[in-house]
This record gives structure tokens, C-alpha cells and sequence, in this order.
């Protein structure tokens, strides 16, 4: 509240100050704050456009580079594959395997020349194959390099995964190429990172293992650009299996430089397996950067492109600065055109004021000559004019303002007259009495009970009790129009009927029940309950509930909010809110009433089912127009 209570008094401090400025000088800075406004607004415009362009293009570049290291990836697996296949399939590669028998020289021969070939020529065919091998379960004689022993790989952390695949095929991603020949015994091997494709075998399917199936390809041929240095440094590539293990170059890695990237990967490639979401944009270190990615789910890796989004931003920022730049030259070029023009155009105006001052002053009016014509000539004359006619005009207001109180009085004297209308309606009431039209006579009894608190309009506040017996009135009036009448039942103790309420605040309710509740084909009876009870914080509850239709939730939910908004809105004019609801017209008229009186912590709330009820709660404060009820010592007077 403070903190509102100084930024009004700022303002209307400035406000005074910026008014007592000369013309000329709020002129220009109206100039400057007209040109500077659609300016900023173009140029922020621009500038989202611009941002937006280059940060589309550097996502767009980088994600066809994607695509196209990816269709090379699926042509290299289907090369793979094929050699695969082409092994697996042998019938005499299943019987060499199988064989647990040594076979004698001539056998050996013959397979040499024609399978051990044949095989050759796969990886002859497929250069990128570095590696076709077999391997038997069996001590059958090996043939180097494609025919080995299992007992050479049994310890490799892919031999028991391929194994548990049962035939199918079995992905797997090695930071090195072992040796199992081991011709570089007690050497370190350079690094190289490959992928392997096996397959178990087993003859029958699944019932007696023979062997396995390996084809291994380096991934700097499997994937090229993961593994290539290439000259863009603002992008890396790079592949993640499924046990996260990440295969990239060493060279400019991103990954050297920004540490917590590896696990951030990790992080956010476990959340896109378990929600399919990924997160493209990361920061780090300052830098930002787009984490583009592509499953490749057949080898159950992911393909990823980090491109780097410095050399965007700078291109960015230097398109801001000279946006900002040609902004601020703009200005103050408009500024000094504005100032010059101003100072010329003005001249006439300043003569002009230095006479009005003269002539507030009380100095003789001598009249004033401007050459020029334009506004301020015109100005001048017009002042002149003023001059001249100013006693016309008063003796012209005193006359229209005797006019206006002749017409008050001319209203008055055609008031109707109240007392007229309760005369005729007891003149009609006792004709139907003599005709013994009881049910005419009750009703003309209430019509006018109902007339006479319409029309008697004292002040705002009356007794509950008065309101109650208005309700019952115009209840027993309602009645004439139903064959099954609305049954009024009351619920009010008896020391709140003394209480103070806004008149025809109760009326409205009642009457909203009335025209809403009931289509007419219900069966039984139709009730409005009326209760009373108590709140804390010195305030009552009037709870009015009938038995009709109800109201569809939606509806009920507009209502509600447009209740909410009564009070808070009243700077609006009342032809530009939003239409209200059918069901909310009189009800909004009476929370107008209540917050304006009471204070907006009181008012209406609305609450139905359909087919079952609809229950209207008022909230007033709890005061009293004539003395105490009861022994409630919190109970106000008025």
C-alpha cells in the first residue's frame, strides 16, 4: 500500500512538474516519446525476427548435417548386416562350425578354396568392414583372420550379451579394437573405436550353440563426421549407446572444454527414454549451445550434433548495436529538426500569452496583430472575440440556469401521485369481496403491500423483517400465475429480524428463482427456502435455496466469476463490461449495491446441481437499525 501510495505521488509530481514546462519543450518530447515508442517497439519487433532467423538457420544447417550422417550411419548397418547374413547363412560355414570332428587336409582344402574365399570376398565387396569373423564353440582348426575359437573372446564384455540374444542381432560400441591374435603382446594399441555387429548361432535354433558371427567396422568410417576434424569448429558430433558411453574426436571437443556436459547429456537422454522429451538449448561456462538429436533406435545409440551458438550471438549482438545506433541518430536528428520548427512556429504564440497576461493583470485590453494567419492567428482573433462578448456569455449562463430550475420544478409538479394507486387497488380489492372473490382480494392485498414498500423509498436500509414480508407478497402474487404454488419456507431466528439490509437486495433472488428454476413439467412440490445463520467476524449469512433445474456448471462458473468481478471494475462504464449471464442480471445489481455500502469482502456467492438445487448465499455485516437483538454484545448499531 505504501509502495502505491509513493508511485502516485510520483507521478502527479512529475505530472505537475512536466505541465508547467513551456510549449516547446513538451512539444519535442512528445516528438521524441511518439517516434521513440513505435521505434522501440519496430526495432524489438526486428530484433526478435532477426534473433529468431539465425538461431532457425544455425538449427536448421546443423540438423540436415544430422539427417545426412544418419542415412550414412543406416547404409553402413545395412552393409553390415548384409555381411552378417551372408555368414550366418552358409550351410557349410554351420557345418564347419558345428564340427567337432578335426577335419583331415583334403577337407581343409576344399574349404579354404571355396567357403574360406567366398567370405573373403564380403569384406572385399564391403571395405569398410574391417573385421568378418567366426567363432566355434568347438576346437575346430582356425583359419586366420575369419575363423576363430570362442575361447578367444569368451572374456570380451560383449560375448555373454550376444549370447543372451539367441540368434538376434546385438549392437555393440568398443572404445578399442582387441587383438585376439595377439600379435601385440605387452603393447598398448592406439586407440579406435569401433562397432561390432554379432549374432549367435545355434543348430537347431536355440537349442545347441555353435558359434557366433562378428563384423566390426571402425566408427570413423561408420560415422565420418563424428570422428573427423572438421574446419567448422562451432559444431561437434558424437554417439551415445546404450550403456551412455560417448564416441567422439579428441581434437576441439566440446566436451574437454565444459566438463558438466557429459552428464548433462546422460541426464537428458534418460528423460527423452523415459518421456520422449528432449531439451534442445544448454548453457555453459557462459556459452550457449543446441543439443540437436537423432535416435538411431535399430543400433539402440543416439546420434548427437553440438553446435555451438557463439559466433550466432555475435552476428545477434552486432545487429542489435546498429539498430540501436540508427535509433539513437534518428532521434536526435527528428530533436533538432523538431526544436528549429518549434522555435519559428511558436513566436506568435509567445505574443499572444505575454497579452493574456496583460489583460489578467487587469491592464487595459488594446488588442493584438498577428501576421501570419495559421492557428495561432486565428487564436488571437478569437480572443479578441472573447474580449468583446465575455458579458453576453454571463448573462446567457444566468438565464439557462434559471431555465433549468424552472424545468426542476415543472418535474416535480408531474410526479404521480402514489396515493392514487393504493386508493383504486382497495376500491377493486373490496369489489371482489363483495362478489366473494377471496382469492382476487388476497392477491390485490399483497400487490399492494408490494406497491406501497416500492414505493416508499425513505432511505437504502430497512428492517429483514419488512424485506420477509415484501418476499411473502410477492410469493402469494407469483402464485396466481402456477397451478402447483411455491411454498415459502422460513428459517430466521428471530433476533435477526431486526437487522439492517439493503432494500430489495432479498427481492432479486427470489425472483431469479422464480423465472429459472422451474420449466413447469416438474413433479412435486416447488419450495425457496430462506435461512439465516451466523459468521464469525460479526457478520450473518442469508442462504435462499430452491428446488428447480439447477444450473449447468459451466454457467454456474461465469456467473460466479462475473460476481467476483463486481466492484473491482466500477472505472468501466457499464455499456462496455461483458453482457452477464441470463441468470446473473438482477444478482449483479445487488452485489453492486452490497460491496458498495458494505465493502468488498461482502456479497454473493452462487452454488447448484443440476436437477437438484440452486443456493444463493448473501454475506452482510451484522448491524442492527433500532437497538440490540438478543445478547450478542459483537452485534453493531447503527
Amino acid at each position: 500500500m505504501k509502495r502505491t501510495k509513493r508511485s502516485i505521488s510520483l507521478w502527479d509530481s512529475f505530472k505537475y512538474w512536466f505541465g508547467r514546462r513551456s510549449l516547446q519543450s513538451r512539444l519535442i518530447a512528445a516528438y521524441i516519446f511518439i517516434i521513440l515508442g513505435p521505434s522501440v517497439l519496430v526495432s524489438y519487433y526486428s530484433f526478435g525476427l532477426i534473433n529468431n532467423m539465425y538461431i532457425r538457420d544455425a538449427r536448421e544447417k546443423n540438423e540436415s548435417l544430422l539427417d545426412m550422417e544418419e542415412l550414412h550411419i543406416q547404409t553402413q548397418i545395412e552393409s553390415m548386416v548384409r555381411a552378417v547374413q551372408v555368414a550366418y547363412d552358409d550351410i557349410d560355414v554351420q557345418e564347419y562350425l558345428s564340427n567337432t570332428n578335426e577335419p583331415d587336409a583334403e577337407e581343409l582344402v576344399n574349404f579354404n578354396n571355396n567357403v574360406f574365399k567366398s567370405l573373403t570376398r564380403i569384406q572385399y565387396y564391403n571395405p569398410n568392414v574391417e573385421h568378418l569373423r567366426l567363432f566355434s564353440s568347438s576346437k575346430v582348426t582356425e583359419i586366420w583372420p575369419i575363423f576363430f575359437r570362442e575361447s578367444r573372446v569368451v572374456n570380451e564384455p560383449w560375448y555373454q550379451k550376444a549370447i543372451e540374444m539367441k540368434g538376434m542381432e546385438s549392437w555393440s560400441f568398443l572404445y578399442n579394437d582387441a587383438d585376439i591374435i595377439y600379435r601385440y603382446h605387452g603393447q598398448t594399441p592406439a586407440e579406435t573405436p569401433k562397432v561390432s555387429l554379432l549374432r549367435e548361432m545355434s543348430i537347431p535354433r536355440n537349442i545347441h550353440h555353435v558359434g557366433m558371427v562378428q563384423v566390426d567396422m571402425l566408427l570413423e568410417k561408420f560415422s565420418p563426421r563424428t570422428y573427423s576434424v572438421i574446419q567448422d569448429s562451432q559444431s561437434q558430433m558424437l554417439i551415445v549407446d546404450n550403456e551412455f558411453q560417448i564416441f567422439t574426436r579428441a581434437q576441439d571437443s566440446f566436451l574437454a572444454a565444459n566438463p558438466e556436459m557429459s552428464a548433462v547429456i546422460e541426464e537428458r537422454l534418460q528423460q527423452y527414454k523415459a518421456t520422449g522429451n528432449w531439451d534442445i538449448n544448454y548453457t555453459e561456462n557462459g556459452n550457449s549451445f543446441l543439443l540437436l538429436h537423432k535416435p538411431i533406435e535399430r543400433i539402440n545409440a543416439d546420434l548427437l550434433n553440438i553446435v555451438s551458438m557463439d559466433s550466432v550471438l555475435e552476428e545477434i549482438s552486432h545487429t542489435r548495436n546498429i539498430l540501436i545506433g540508427a535509433n539513437i541518430g534518428f532521434i536526435t536528428l527528428v530533436t533538432l529538426i523538431a526544436y528549429v520548427s518549434n522555435a519559428f512556429i511558436l513566436k506568435n504564440l509567445r505574443l499572444l500569452t505575454e497579452e493574456m497576461k496583460k489583460v489578467r493583470r487587469g491592464e487595459t485590453y488594446s488588442g493584438i496583430v498577428i501576421r501570419g494567419g495559421g492557428e495561432v492567428g486565428e487564436l488571437a482573433h478569437h480572443f479578441s472575440k472573447l474580449m468583446n462578448t465575455i458579458n453576453t456569455l454571463v448573462a446567457q449562463a444566468v438565464y439557462k440556469q434559471a431555465l433549468t430550475k424552472e424545468a426542476e420544478l415543472r418535474t416535480l409538479h408531474n410526479q404521480i401521485d402514489a396515493h392514487f394507486l393504493y386508493n383504486t387497488l382497495e376500491n377493486i380489492k373490496m369489489l371482489a369481496e363483495i362478489e366473494n372473490q377471496r382469492a382476487i382480494s388476497d392477491a390485490l392485498t399483497s400487490l399492494g403491500g408490494m406497491m406501497r414498500y416500492n414505493f416508499k423509498w425513505s432511505g437504502e436500509y430497512v428492517k429483514l423483517y419488512d424485506e420477509i414480508r415484501h418476499i411473502e407478497n410477492y410469493t402469494e402474487v407469483m402464485n396466481i400465475r402456477f397451478d402447483e404454488p411455491i411454498q415459502l419456507q422460513l428459517d430466521i431466528p428471530e433476533e435477526y429480524m431486526e437487522m439492517e439490509m439493503l432494500k430489495m437486495s432479498l427481492q432479486p433472488i427470489v425472483e431469479n428463482a422464480v423465472k429459472h428454476a422451474w420449466t413447469g413439467e416438474e413433479p412435486g412440490t416447488r419450495e425457496i427456502k430462506i435461512r439465516v445463520e451466523s459468521r464469525e467476524q460479526n457478520a450473518v449469512r442469508m442462504i435462499v435455496t430452491d428446488n428447480g433445474v439447477g444450473i449447468e456448471q459451466e454457467v454456474l462458473k461465469e456467473l460466479n466469476q462475473e460476481l467476483e468481478m463486481v466492484g473491482l471494475t466500477d472505472k468501466v462504464p457499464r455499456g462496455f463490461r461483458p453482457e452477464p449471464s441470463p441468470y446473473g442480471i438482477g444478482l449483479s445489481n445487488v452485489q453492486e449495491r452490497i460491496r458498495l455500502f458494505y465493502g468488498q469482502e461482502y456479497g454473493l456467492s452462487v452454488f447448484s446441481e443440476q436437477g437438484e438445487f440452486t443456493r444463493v448465499e448473501m454475506t452482510l455485516p451484522k448491524v442492527l437499525l433500532t437497538g440490540r437483538v438478543g445478547t450478542n454484545d459483537k452485534t453493531d448499531d447503527r
